[in-house]
């Protein structure tokens, strides 16, 4: 659950507002700048927040993309490029933050999380992702250096879909909508990893897989905790009346919370699955220790009366006349043998066995 609790403890005595991150500040920060319209589109990758000016971007729409969120001075100068308030440059600057949407007078802030499957370790990964949407730019910011946000540039590249054609609450539309169809991707690796444990603890139950269990019940829970405030934050864009967002785009908004919602009852459905996947579990542990046990009942409930016997003749009394036959050990032997073989055959008959 680590990945999905980011520590606050460097935050505390700091007054509101303070730029602090914890993120990694070895790595560079990276600036993409996408402006584009209906009949033009320029690209380019810039080392210097001023070519992100607002002013630098007129009669178009403008995309900048921050990959990497430890450079407090660069966050604070875009900030101040844009007039961003400074608790949502906390927020920004501050991984961990709940899904949330806050609606400013000339932006809306956004926060939310990608996530991404780890193929090697078979865990999912959350990234946080801020978005800023104003007239004519949306600013996102990223956590870490992948995105998912390839096929959304080459649509704009290449002039396909109402990218090029639509404003920037579309382009925000557009990049909400990858993250969540990314949901499905991640839920289809879980359903996967949930069907393989199934199968090996129906044919063969094993302390390894409760471990499984509740690892995957650790990533629901982080999964539900990642998505399920989500489900709010786009029934505000979808209903709630924005400056920024036209009433022809909320219709698409619609869309994503209907797939919102699909992925939380997915992720609802595989919870109840490894609920009863341990039950499962349970029922066929305790079954196999029963069966072990019959089977060691058995074998006590048989030597009980050959201890009886073979008992009787240990005794060190004198007189006792089975001992001075001839063919007695023989005749103990043989009645020791007929009352195994009868016992099994009884507990055959009674279905003991």
């Amino acid at each position: 659950m680590a990945k999905y609790i980011k520590k606050k403890s460097h935050k505390v005595g700091l007054p509101p507002g303070t730029l602090k991150t914890v993120s990694d500040k070895t790595r560079k920060v990276k600036l993409e700048v996408i402006n584009y319209n209906q009949d033009f589109l320029h690209e380019k990758t810039v080392n210097n927040p001023y070519d992100c000016r607002p002013d630098n971007f007129v009669n178009s729409i403008a995309w900048i993309n921050i990959d990497g969120i430890h450079d407090v001075k660069l966050i604070q100068e875009i900030g101040e490029y844009y007039n961003l308030h400074p608790l949502l440059m906390e927020d920004i600057s501050s991984p961990g933050q709940r899904p949330k949407l806050d609606d400013y007078d000339d932006y809306i802030f956004t926060v939310l999380n990608m996530l991404q499957y780890d193929e090697k370790k078979r865990e999912v990964k959350a990234e946080q992702i801020s978005f800023v949407l104003g007239e004519n730019y949306v600013l996102s910011f990223q956590e870490d250096p992948t995105d998912i946000f390839n096929p959304n540039r080459e649509r704009i590249r290449g002039g396909k879909g109402k990218t090029r054609k639509s404003g920037p609450d579309y382009l925000m539309y557009s990049l909400i909508d990858t993250i969540v169809d990314n949901y499905y991707i991640i839920l289809e690796k879980i359903g996967d990893q949930i069907e393989e444990l199934e199968n090996k603890i129906i044919t063969n139950p094993g302390p390894n897989w409760l471990k499984d269990i509740y690892s995957l019940k650790r990533e629901l829970i982080g999964l539900r905790k990642t998505v399920w405030p989500l489900r709010e934050l786009i029934s505000k864009l979808e209903r709630d009346e924005h400056k920024f967002i036209k009433p022809e785009t909320q219709v698409f908004y619609k869309d994503v919370y209907d797939h919102t919602i699909q992925v939380i009852d997915t992720i609802e459905s595989f919870r109840d699955i490894l609920s009863g996947l341990l039950d499962v579990y349970l029922s066929q542990t305790s079954n196999k220790m029963n069966s072990i046990m019959k089977i060691l009942t058995v074998i006590s409930t048989i030597f009980i009366p050959l201890t009886f016997i073979t008992g009787i003749y240990g005794m060190n009394f004198h007189n006792m006349p089975e001992l001075r036959w001839e063919n007695g050990y023989y005749m103990v032997l043989a009645l020791c043998g007929f009352i195994f073989v009868a016992m099994i055959v009884f507990f055959k008959t009674k279905k003991w066995l």
